[in-house]
């Protein structure tokens, strides 16, 4: 079993991006000043101890090195002991909306990632509980399994955007559908799902759905996200530009909070509507009955012993900053003296 200890740090590997760009402006900056003393070539044979390969060499060798110190900060864990333990908890799969509409602004920063804030909170809250996580526009599709290994859930969780499904829409019973056919069959266990939307252009039936769902012993708890007056959908264009979705008209499209939708889906499932808003999200309120739900004990193999492996990494960065050292942009006394196209007169 392998998994970061500190996955939260591997978000420093944008940085890698931008050491290139300065890297290629500084040699560019480099190159714009010999010019400004004549012809290159000329310039060239007149220094003839610097080379053009050794500052692309280090920037290779400080780029690994950066690169290990990241991945050392994660801290990369192998598990080294299975044992068998039992736990009482619940299973409780998170349907997530990722449709455009979920972009407005009328929460901030926007709908989509305030939804985030919220799940990432309640996985906090998690105990022995098992979690799994749907995301829906037009189509469901299953991001994070039912597991009890939160870190991954939250990782997996850290990549969701509107991108990640192709089909717009709020197709609500589909993920109802899914996630049925998705919690763990044949147990014992409480299990729970929560809707997360803004409930707008739902395209089936999700109150049929919820029904069905309650009859299989899933409640339903929805989360409307948004507000009764709505807000315009921004969607980004190249080089930036943010603009507003508009309808075939030319009109700008305002997305408003379907609540009337989410309270009847709720109902039918036997759960709880909450309204988002700018300064809560409602959770309180569901935390509550998610531990009043009845825990069952289970058991299942996890792995109790993790051995850490950064010092392996730290071990490679210096390997790498060691050579950075010793590698001088100069040339060396064979390699200046050696030259391919050189033509003797």
């Amino acid at each position: 079993m392998f998994r970061f200890g500190n996955p939260e740090y591997l978000y420093l590997l944008l940085l890698l991006p931008v050491l290139v760009l300065l890297f290629v402006l500084g040699q560019y900056q480099k190159k714009k000043a010999l010019i400004k003393f004549g012809d290159l070539s000329v310039i060239e044979q007149l220094m003839p101890f610097v080379s053009k390969s050794k500052p692309i060499l280090k920037f290779i060798f400080l780029s690994m090195a950066v690169l290990s110190i990241i991945f050392a900060l994660a801290d990369p864990q192998f598990g080294s002991k299975l044992e068998k333990v039992k736990r009482k908890g619940a299973e409780i799969i998170i349907a997530l909306d990722v449709s455009n509409s979920m972009l407005a602004e009328d929460i901030k920063p926007n709908r989509l990632e305030r939804a985030k804030q919220a799940i990432s909170k309640l996985i906090d809250n998690m105990d022995n509980d098992r979690i799994g996580l749907i995301v829906f526009a037009g189509d469901s599709y299953i991001q994070v399994p039912v597991t009890s290994d939160f870190s991954a859930a939250k990782m997996f969780l850290s990549s969701i955007n509107t991108n990640i499904v192709s089909k717009q829409g709020t197709a609500i019973g589909s993920a109802i559908d899914l996630a049925m056919n998705s919690f763990t069959p044949e147990t014992e266990m409480e299990k729970a799902l929560i809707v997360i939307t803004d409930g707008e252009n739902h395209e089936d039936d999700a109150v049929k759905a919820a029904k069905l769902a309650k009859d299989k012993g899933i409640t339903i708890h929805t989360i409307g996200m948004g507000s009764p007056q709505g807000a315009p959908i921004p969607l980004q264009k190249g080089f930036g530009q943010t603009v507003f979705q508009k309808d075939k008209d030319g009109n700008t499209v305002i997305s408003k909070l379907d609540q009337k939708t989410l309270q009847e889906v709720a109902t039918a499932g036997g759960g709880v509507f909450i309204r988002a808003n700018n300064t809560q999200t409602g959770l309180n309120k569901l935390f509550e009955r998610i531990n009043k739900m009845e825990k069952k004990e289970m058991e299942e193999k996890i792995y109790t012993e993790f051995e850490h492996r950064f010092q392996y990494l730290l071990g490679i960065a210096l390997f790498f900053i060691l050579l950075d050292i010793f590698v001088l942009e100069r040339k060396g006394k064979w390699s200046r003296n050696f030259n391919l196209f050189k033509i003797n007169a």
